[in-house]
């Protein structure tokens, strides 16, 4: 790999017309001999002359010099401006975000829009999360998860984003004017839960164990969006989470309040203690919904 000591030198060198101007325009302390030698160097790495002399102490590049210097040139020239902001923080960078349907359709448009108003050029990668698995933090997969995280490791840091509540989906033939139908009318209709073996299928499951309500029909759906289609075709009933209180809109289903008190979540939004310096992860807390 090219010595960037020996870049600068010949740029120096080459801008500055010869070896003695070179040495006193130098914005750091350097010989005549220091230059020469660091282009000679340099010269010898890529294996062509890169300076032709036209008198006592002047220089000018040669063809190959040339292409080299059109090149060094705009990094040499951006370099105290990007290591500037690179110290400041004062740049776009990217960010991996890993999200629940829910959050991803609902909580993240306002969010990620008034983001983009301070970070316009940031590239932002958004994926859906299934099931919570905080090692695609860990692995650095993601840089964060935004999610129902009962239980924080202590390696994790969290900020809480939202609350969301528990609330009973039926199809809208199934409606009462007062209060939530019986669940045992609910029996002809299989009971559309999260895929199994994931924590949010036992929360619904659990949920109806405490009203000594176990289906008799189970399907099993990969997220909420997919669940609430089902129940407005008529295919099921479910519990499911909504960020507003009042429950999921759909003109073919009906929300009643779930559990007493009422059934609620935190949604937090998690990164890794130990993660590198990210301006757009600091964005990203700044600009957080508050619950």
């Amino acid at each position: 790999m090219i010595d960037l000591n020996r870049l600068v030198g010949f740029h120096l060198v080459a801008t500055s017309g010869g070896y003695s101007k070179a040495a006193r325009a130098a914005p750091y302390p350097i010989t005549h001999p220091a230059l020469h030698q660091q282009v000679r160097k340099l010269e010898q790495e890529v294996g062509v002359t890169l300076l032709e002399r036209l008198g006592k102490d002047t220089m000018r590049p040669t063809p190959a010099g040339e292409r080299l210097l059109d090149f060094i040139t705009p990094f040499l020239r951006d370099l105290p401006r990007v290591a500037a902001t690179l110290r400041s923080g004062d740049f776009d960078g990217s960010l991996s975000i890993h999200a629940e349907s829910l959050m991803i359709r609902q909580l993240l448009p306002g969010w990620l829009g008034a983001l983009r108003k301070k970070r316009p050029k940031a590239r932002l990668n958004l994926a859906e999360l299934v099931s919570v698995d905080l090692d695609i933090l860990r692995s650095g997969a993601t840089d964060v998860v935004i999610a129902h995280i009962p239980e924080l490791p202590s390696d994790v840091a969290s900020q809480v984003v939202a609350v969301v509540y528990g609330c009973l989906v039926v199809p809208r033939d199934r409606a009462t004017k007062r209060g939530h139908p019986a669940l045992e009318s609910l029996d002809d209709l299989p009971f559309l839960a999260y895929p199994s073996g994931t924590r949010h299928q036992l929360l619904q499951l659990q949920a109806l164990a405490s009203h000594g309500v176990h289906p008799a029909s189970l399907m099993t759906l990969d997220t909420a969006d997919t669940i609430l289609g089902y129940v407005e075709s008529g295919l099921g009933w479910s519990l499911v989470p909504s960020l507003d209180p009042t429950g999921p809109k759909g003109r073919r289903l009906a929300a009643y309040p779930w559990g007493r008190p009422r059934s609620t979540f935190k949604i937090v939004l998690a990164w890794r203690k130990d993660a590198p310096e990210n301006p757009l992860l600091d964005e990203l807390i700044l600009c957080a919904p508050t619950p």
